[in-house]
């Protein structure tokens, strides 16, 4: 089975995660593809095939060097795709030969995928590019990953001349709420070091990524009558903006690119009596990330010392490390033989930091060093995710010579 056979039937399983659920996975349709996946792994011979309770998909393809490479090497991709966009019945498309223009996704409904919003699709003229029909997500994130790996072990398996040392795959569920690793098995998955199949555009090659925090404001108010309101009330909506306003004004995600930092406000609600602000903290430099989880702390104080005592409470709570310390060690072996791999194919790599986490970030301060490869989707969580054939093609000629290094 072809990379675009797999992809455009695993497209077309609902997979969508979900927030706030106590429950792992969040959704139980993300078992169907697991199950699914379990099932071809099977039928392609790989060895110690298991998907466990927690919906994790597990599997080996067996040395065949004869035991000369005694480093385990893994691949990892996730199942579920964003909870931002509808993953049902995904209707995905193809244009052959892209001819630089727009690309109709729903003509009835005018929806068009067009260079002058997504100026990145001009390098892609002459290409297959895949689509949904506008109305859902595609899915590119990240059963594109899995379809490469799948490929992959295909191939591998099918050839049992070549020859490589013992290959581990996992596929995880649950990545998108930022819970993907949170009971995975290293000890199962049985790898030393690996590489997340879930990057962007071709070439992306990703192995450092943010710190993360979260952050959360709460403000006490009190709520008096406003005729009577004079030296009595304390709003704290309006202490809450207070508190937004004083945070950097240029630190914010749509002023910074590159190794900048920011400060998101993500969700702000209340009332008088009581308003809360959520935020997410970011930064690739360690010490310039404690320095904004101080910086939120303080002026939560500053506020408190204005307002009253108790007026501002300030949470945070670390939720992942950028991976960088963790794989420079292995360095040579995991990035620079990526990016060689990449070059034998005239591909340019694309060695940038990530400006958001993986699975591989959390994996690597598990133990396990896991940079990031590229999958050749773009514009993920949203209708106009699309992929590359070509690239995704590419991608799974990369994993192979990986394998076989």
């Amino acid at each position: 089975m072809e990379v675009l056979e797999r992809f455009l039937k695993y497209v077309k399983v609902d997979t969508q995660s979900a927030e706030d659920r106590e429950e792992f996975p969040s959704t139980d349709k993300q078992k169907v593809l697991g199950k699914m996946l379990k099932e071809e792994l099977e039928a392609l011979g790989a060895a110690d095939v298991v998907m466990d309770d927690n919906g994790y998909v597990y599997a080996k393809i067996p040395a065949t060097d004869g035991g000369k490479k005694k480093q385990v090497l893994g691949f990892l991709s996730h199942m579920d795709t964003s909870p931002d966009a509808s993953g049902e019945g995904v209707k995905p498309q193809i244009t052959k030969d892209y001819d630089g223009g727009d690309i109709v996704l729903n003509g009835e409904k005018g929806i068009f995928l067009s260079p002058a919003e997504y100026p990145e699709l001009a390098a892609y003229q002459g290409k297959t590019i895949i689509t949904s029909d506008g109305t859902t997500l595609l899915g590119v994130d990240d059963k594109a990953g899995v379809s490469e790996i799948m490929t992959m072990a295909e191939y591998l398996l099918s050839h049992p001349e070549v020859e490589h040392g013992t290959i581990a795959i996992a596929f995880t569920p649950d990545e998108e709420v930022g819970r993907g690793v949170d009971f995975f098995n290293l000890k199962q998955f049985g790898a030393d070091v690996a590489y997340t199949v879930d990057g962007g555009g071709l070439g992306e090659l990703e192995y450092e990524n943010f710190n993360a925090a979260a952050l959360t404001v709460t403000v006490h108010g009190v709520n008096v009558h406003p005729g009577e309101a004079k030296n009595k009330m304390k709003n704290a909506i309006r202490i809450g903006m207070e508190y937004d306003c004083m945070l950097p004004e240029g630190e914010k995600p749509e002023l910074t690119e590159g190794y900048e930092g920011f400060f998101h406000l993500m969700h702000f609600s209340g009332d008088v009596e009581e308003a809360k602000l959520v935020y997410i903290i970011r930064d690739h430099d360690r010490a310039k990330f404690e320095q904004k989880k101080a910086m939120a702390e303080n002026i939560g104080r500053r506020l408190d010392i204005l307002y009253g005592g108790n007026t501002v409470e300030t949470e945070i709570k670390d939720s992942y490390y950028n991976m960088k310390e963790k794989i420079e060690p292995d360095f040579y072996y995991l990035v620079e033989n990526a990016a060689s791999e990449m070059e034998k194919l005239g591909i340019k790599p694309l060695i940038r930091p990530i400006r958001g986490g993986t699975d591989g970030a959390r994996l690597s301060f598990m133990g396990l060093p896991c940079p990031n490869i590229f999958t050749g989707g773009h514009n993920f969580h949203g209708r106009f995710e699309y992929c590359i054939l070509e690239s995704m093609e590419a991608v799974v000629k990369i994993l192979i010579g990986l394998c076989t290094a």
